[in-house]
Protein backbone atom coordinates (compact mmCIF):
# COMPACT_ATOMS: atom_id res chain seq x y z
CA UNK A 1 0.00 0.00 0.00
CA UNK A 2 2.82 2.41 0.90
CA UNK A 3 4.53 1.65 -2.41
CA UNK A 4 1.55 3.12 -4.25
CA UNK A 5 1.46 6.18 -2.00
CA UNK A 6 4.98 7.31 -2.89
CA UNK A 7 6.96 7.80 -6.10
CA UNK A 8 10.39 6.24 -6.62
CA UNK A 9 11.28 7.11 -10.19
CA UNK A 10 13.32 10.30 -9.76
CA UNK A 11 16.62 8.51 -10.32
CA UNK A 12 18.04 9.17 -6.83
CA UNK A 13 16.89 8.25 -3.33
CA UNK A 14 17.43 11.77 -2.02
CA UNK A 15 15.19 13.19 -4.77
CA UNK A 16 12.56 10.55 -4.04
CA UNK A 17 12.60 11.87 -0.48
CA UNK A 18 12.32 15.48 -1.65
CA UNK A 19 9.33 14.42 -3.75
CA UNK A 20 7.27 13.36 -0.74
CA UNK A 21 5.44 16.66 -1.17
CA UNK A 22 3.17 17.02 -4.18
CA UNK A 23 2.98 20.44 -5.84
CA UNK A 24 6.08 21.38 -3.91
CA UNK A 25 6.60 24.57 -5.92
CA UNK A 26 2.94 25.59 -5.86
CA UNK A 27 0.79 27.68 -3.55
CA UNK A 28 -0.82 24.65 -1.90
CA UNK A 29 1.74 21.87 -1.40
CA UNK A 30 0.26 18.48 -0.49
CA UNK A 31 2.21 16.78 2.28
CA UNK A 32 2.64 13.00 2.13
CA UNK A 33 4.61 12.72 5.38
CA UNK A 34 2.01 13.87 7.89
CA UNK A 35 2.93 11.60 10.79
CA UNK A 36 5.91 9.58 11.96
CA UNK A 37 4.31 6.42 10.62
CA UNK A 38 4.29 7.97 7.13
CA UNK A 39 8.06 8.44 7.33
CA UNK A 40 8.46 4.78 8.33
CA UNK A 41 6.11 3.69 5.54
CA UNK A 42 8.19 5.68 3.04
CA UNK A 43 11.44 4.14 4.28
CA UNK A 44 9.97 0.64 4.01
CA UNK A 45 8.68 1.32 0.50
CA UNK A 46 12.09 2.76 -0.43
CA UNK A 47 13.74 -0.45 0.81
CA UNK A 48 15.68 1.46 3.46
CA UNK A 49 13.92 -0.63 6.10
CA UNK A 50 12.95 -4.28 6.02
CA UNK A 51 9.44 -5.24 7.05
CA UNK A 52 10.75 -6.31 10.46
CA UNK A 53 12.77 -3.12 10.81
CA UNK A 54 9.76 -0.97 9.97
CA UNK A 55 7.64 -2.89 12.49
CA UNK A 56 10.29 -2.32 15.18
CA UNK A 57 10.42 1.42 14.50
CA UNK A 58 6.63 1.76 14.56
CA UNK A 59 6.65 0.12 17.98
CA UNK A 60 9.60 2.26 19.13
CA UNK A 61 7.95 5.49 18.00
CA UNK A 62 4.91 4.67 20.15
CA UNK A 63 7.12 3.98 23.17
CA UNK A 64 9.20 7.14 22.66
CA UNK A 65 6.80 9.69 21.13
CA UNK A 66 8.84 12.75 22.06
CA UNK A 67 12.05 11.40 20.55
CA UNK A 68 10.15 10.18 17.50
CA UNK A 69 8.62 13.62 17.06
CA UNK A 70 12.03 15.28 17.24
CA UNK A 71 13.51 13.01 14.57
CA UNK A 72 10.42 13.38 12.39
CA UNK A 73 10.78 17.16 12.55
CA UNK A 74 14.44 16.83 11.58
CA UNK A 75 13.53 14.57 8.68
CA UNK A 76 11.14 17.20 7.33
CA UNK A 77 13.80 19.87 7.86
CA UNK A 78 16.33 17.78 5.92
CA UNK A 79 13.84 17.11 3.14
CA UNK A 80 13.15 20.82 2.66
CA UNK A 81 16.87 21.60 2.75
CA UNK A 82 17.50 19.00 0.04
CA UNK A 83 14.67 20.34 -2.07
CA UNK A 84 15.97 23.91 -1.85
CA UNK A 85 19.56 22.84 -2.41
CA UNK A 86 18.89 20.90 -5.61
CA UNK A 87 16.37 23.39 -7.01
CA UNK A 88 18.61 26.38 -6.35
CA UNK A 89 21.71 24.69 -7.70
CA UNK A 90 20.00 23.38 -10.84
CA UNK A 91 18.49 26.80 -11.60
CA UNK A 92 21.18 29.20 -10.38
CA UNK A 93 24.33 27.17 -9.78
CA UNK A 94 24.33 28.25 -6.14
CA UNK A 95 22.97 27.08 -2.79
CA UNK A 96 22.14 28.27 0.72
CA UNK A 97 24.91 27.55 3.21
CA UNK A 98 22.40 26.53 5.88
CA UNK A 99 21.00 23.78 3.64
CA UNK A 100 24.42 22.29 2.94
CA UNK A 101 25.28 22.60 6.64
CA UNK A 102 22.26 20.54 7.68
CA UNK A 103 23.06 17.88 5.09
CA UNK A 104 26.64 17.72 6.34
CA UNK A 105 25.42 17.29 9.93
CA UNK A 106 23.37 14.24 8.98
CA UNK A 107 26.22 12.93 6.81
CA UNK A 108 28.66 13.13 9.71
CA UNK A 109 26.25 11.21 11.92
CA UNK A 110 25.67 8.59 9.25
CA UNK A 111 29.37 7.90 8.68
CA UNK A 112 29.70 6.57 12.22
CA UNK A 113 27.23 3.80 11.28
CA UNK A 114 28.65 2.88 7.89
CA UNK A 115 30.27 -0.53 7.49
CA UNK A 116 31.47 -2.95 4.83
CA UNK A 117 29.26 -5.99 4.25
CA UNK A 118 29.68 -9.04 2.00
CA UNK A 119 27.97 -8.78 -1.38
CA UNK A 120 27.35 -11.15 -4.29
CA UNK A 121 30.64 -10.02 -5.80
CA UNK A 122 33.04 -8.78 -3.16
CA UNK A 123 31.81 -6.16 -0.71
CA UNK A 124 29.40 -3.25 -0.45
CA UNK A 125 28.48 -0.52 2.00
CA UNK A 126 25.88 -1.25 4.68
CA UNK A 127 24.59 0.21 7.92
CA UNK A 128 24.89 -0.69 11.60
CA UNK A 129 21.23 -0.52 12.65
CA UNK A 130 20.89 -2.79 15.69
CA UNK A 131 20.30 -0.11 18.31
CA UNK A 132 19.35 2.74 15.99
CA UNK A 133 16.00 4.49 16.01
CA UNK A 134 14.21 6.57 13.44
CA UNK A 135 17.39 8.50 12.66
CA UNK A 136 18.63 5.54 10.61
CA UNK A 137 16.10 6.46 7.90
CA UNK A 138 18.02 9.67 7.22
CA UNK A 139 21.44 8.06 6.76
CA UNK A 140 20.94 6.56 3.27
CA UNK A 141 19.10 9.71 2.19
CA UNK A 142 22.02 11.92 3.20
CA UNK A 143 24.53 9.55 1.59
CA UNK A 144 22.49 9.58 -1.63
CA UNK A 145 22.45 13.39 -1.63
CA UNK A 146 26.20 13.55 -1.07
CA UNK A 147 26.90 11.10 -3.87
CA UNK A 148 24.63 12.99 -6.27
CA UNK A 149 26.19 16.35 -5.41
CA UNK A 150 29.73 15.19 -6.19
CA UNK A 151 28.78 13.21 -9.31
CA UNK A 152 28.53 14.29 -12.94
CA UNK A 153 24.79 13.61 -12.66
CA UNK A 154 24.33 16.84 -10.69
CA UNK A 155 24.11 18.80 -13.94
CA UNK A 156 21.22 16.56 -14.96
CA UNK A 157 18.99 17.31 -11.94
CA UNK A 158 15.79 18.94 -13.14
CA UNK A 159 12.54 20.25 -11.74
CA UNK A 160 9.29 19.53 -13.57
CA UNK A 161 8.55 22.46 -15.89
CA UNK A 162 4.82 22.40 -15.18
CA UNK A 163 3.68 25.99 -14.61
CA UNK A 164 1.24 25.05 -11.86
CA UNK A 165 4.05 24.29 -9.42
CA UNK A 166 4.43 20.51 -9.65
CA UNK A 167 7.96 20.84 -8.28
CA UNK A 168 8.91 17.20 -8.91
CA UNK A 169 12.69 16.66 -9.00
CA UNK A 170 14.39 14.07 -11.20
CA UNK A 171 17.67 13.14 -12.85
CA UNK A 172 17.37 13.65 -16.59
CA UNK A 173 18.80 10.50 -18.17
CA UNK A 174 17.64 11.31 -21.70
CA UNK A 175 20.41 11.21 -24.31
CA UNK A 176 20.00 14.85 -25.36
CA UNK A 177 19.08 16.13 -21.88
CA UNK A 178 15.65 17.20 -23.09
CA UNK A 179 13.35 15.82 -20.39
CA UNK A 180 11.18 18.59 -18.93
CA UNK A 181 8.34 16.85 -17.13
CA UNK A 182 7.87 14.55 -14.16
CA UNK A 183 6.07 12.30 -16.66
CA UNK A 184 4.46 12.63 -20.06
CA UNK A 185 1.32 10.95 -18.70
CA UNK A 186 0.58 13.83 -16.32
CA UNK A 187 2.28 17.22 -16.60
CA UNK A 188 3.73 16.49 -20.03
CA UNK A 189 0.37 15.65 -21.57
CA UNK A 190 -1.22 18.69 -19.98
CA UNK A 191 1.44 20.99 -21.47
CA UNK A 192 1.08 19.30 -24.86
CA UNK A 193 -2.70 19.76 -24.79
CA UNK A 194 -2.29 23.39 -23.71
CA UNK A 195 0.09 24.12 -26.62
CA UNK A 196 -2.32 22.47 -29.05
CA UNK A 197 -5.18 24.57 -27.67
CA UNK A 198 -3.20 27.78 -28.02
CA UNK A 199 -2.26 26.98 -31.62
CA UNK A 200 -5.91 26.37 -32.48
CA UNK A 201 -6.89 29.63 -30.81
CA UNK A 202 -4.25 31.52 -32.79
CA UNK A 203 -5.47 30.02 -36.06
CA UNK A 204 -9.13 30.77 -35.36
CA UNK A 205 -8.40 34.15 -33.84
Amino acid sequence: MAEHKFDFDSGALCLDFANTVEWHAGDQPQEKLVHVVDLIDWAEAAKILSSDGAHRLRHLSKKQPQRAGEIFARAIELREALYRLFVTYSEQGSFEARDLSLLNEVLRESLAHLQLVPAAEGFDWGWVRDSAGLEQILWPVARSAGELLISDRLSRVRQCADNRGCGYLFVDTSRNRSRRWCSMESCGNRAKAHRHYRRRQEKTG
